[in-house]
């Protein structure tokens, strides 16, 4: 059974920067699309990134592209979110969640996602 175990999340003011980590057990995360998703005080979970397991390709939410960047360190069995120039509608919990391929690419809908981790709170905040 897959599961992950997130970190990383913060207060942290505007303009800042963090790291989010996905460390995963019980499987290895390269044969799973991951995507980071997250969820402010009353909306729906908003896909913010994902990263494809055949060739690596990434996608990214209009409202986090060129400051945040996913990779993965299959080495360390890992997922990374580098959340640069931080607003404070970043705001949120953030998950990592694994997708058991059904087609070639990653793809930033929850619902195709099977296995999720337990969130972790990112505050931008002066």
């Amino acid at each position: 059974q897959l599961q992950f175990v997130e970190s990383g999340g913060g207060l942290v003011q505007p303009g800042g920067s963090l790291r989010l980590s996905c460390a995963a057990s019980g499987a290895t995360l390269d044969y799973y699309h991951i995507g980071w998703f997250r969820q402010a005080p009353g909306k729906e979970h908003e896909g913010v990134s994902c990263i494809s397991s055949n060739n690596g390709s990434t996608y990214y939410a209009d409202s986090v592209k060129g400051r945040f960047i996913i990779s993965r360190d299959n080495a360390k069995n890992t997922v990374y979110l580098q959340m640069n120039s931080l607003k404070p509608e970043d705001t949120a919990v953030y998950y990592c969640a694994a997708d058991i391929p059904s087609q070639s690419m990653c793809i930033m809908a929850p619902a195709e996602y099977e296995y999720w981790g337990q969130g972790t709170q990112v505050t931008v905040s002066s």
